[in-house]
């Protein structure tokens, strides 16, 4: 699925990198590759939606992933957490749902006399929250510890939750009956929001010819572990970043904020920009994208692969913008095609 960049080391802006690092990255990449592979026994299609899974676990960056019914996404997630010996739990998001459903509450034992802690299904390594947006605001908000400080409070006491942690959550955006829609504070804690799309024709046949039974076979098997989730994820930080990448990324990132100053007059169309929390995550999105490739340095290229899915939602558009038709998408490509690449 993912191959192995052959380009030269002596591209501009790239340094004499340690052979080491170069090995271990080529080394510790393998078990990405199987996880994909593993996962495309089960899930036909969706390369986008794999990668940025991939790209998620290495980061430790949660995601958000919005498509229409039908179109895999749980699939996607509780197939990548088969494939890893880790815990996991699906916590299926309902208007009913309680913060003490999630995180856990404490529970009074008449025998000791004393309230225990019960500690909630958090407490696992790859959270699916499904259909995020059907539970309330007091549910939603129950998840911003937990997400940003990977840590819980009940009562008095703060427990740490496990390494790796992700949450990788789904919505649906076209039924919005019964829906609450995640405030900005939240959504600026996803690292991606990946939009799912309907399968190719040729796709389609392929699923058609898999999934048309009553008895599905679960070819699944665990090929990894956090052990070497977490080893991978100190390669990942260091990936090197030149300078005129870094000043790329802040370029980007600042025209959603001040998009005159790079020729793009359409400020009546931006309500808020990205925040620094997207130069963070569109850095180190960039460097686990080079990793998947098997290199210990960023191109632009791996920048503006995955800029869109950073920025998108991070993107508040005016009621103009509404108007005229454009969408956080629309801004976003008009900034990449704008901003001078490195």
């Amino acid at each position: 699925m993912f191959e192995a960049d052959t380009t030269e080391k002596t591209n501009r802006g790239t340094p004499s990198l340690d052979s080491q690092l170069v090995e271990e990255i080529q080394r510790h990449g393998e078990p990405m590759q199987r996880l994909a592979n593993e996962v495309a026994k089960t899930l036909v299609g969706q390369q986008v939606l794999v990668h940025r899974l991939l790209v998620g676990l290495l980061t430790g960056g949660h995601l958000l992933i919005e498509g229409v019914p039908g179109l895999a996404k749980t699939t996607a997630v509780a197939t990548l957490s088969k494939a890893i010996h880790a815990n996991f739990q699906r916590l299926q998001f309902t208007p009913d749902l309680l913060p003490a459903d999630l995180i856990g509450t404490q529970v009074y034992r008449p025998a000791q006399q004393e309230f225990v802690v019960q500690k909630g299904p958090i407490f696992a390594n790859l959270i699916l929250a499904d259909e995020i947006n059907r539970a309330p605001a007091k549910v939603q908000s129950a998840l911003l510890e937990a997400m940003q400080d990977r840590q819980v409070t009940i009562g008095s006491e703060t427990f740490p939750l496990p390494d790796p942690f992700l949450v990788m959550a789904t919505q649906n955006p076209v039924e919005q009956e019964g829906t609450y829609p995640l405030p900005e504070a939240q959504m600026d804690r996803f690292m991606m929001k990946v939009v799912v799309d309907y399968p190719t024709r040729d796709e389609e046949l392929e699923i058609l010819s898999r999934m048309s039974r009553t008895r599905r076979v679960d070819e699944v098997v665990a090929v990894t572990t956090p052990e070497e989730i977490v080893r991978a994820r100190d390669l990942v930080d260091q990936v090197f970043v030149d300078r005129r990448i870094a000043e790329y990324i802040v370029d980007l990132v600042m025209a959603t904020r001040k998009c005159e100053a790079y020729g793009l007059p359409i400020t009546q169309w931006i309500q808020f920009g990205a925040s620094p929390r997207a130069t963070i995550n569109l850095t180190l999105a960039a460097k686990a994208n080079a990793f998947l490739h098997r290199r210990a340095y960023v191109t632009p290229q791996d920048v503006k692969d995955i800029a869109m899915d950073v920025l998108r939602h991070r993107v508040m558009i005016t009621y103009e913008a509404e108007a005229e038709e454009k969408t956080s998408e629309h801004i976003v490509q008009m900034i990449l095609d704008a901003v001078a690449v490195p």
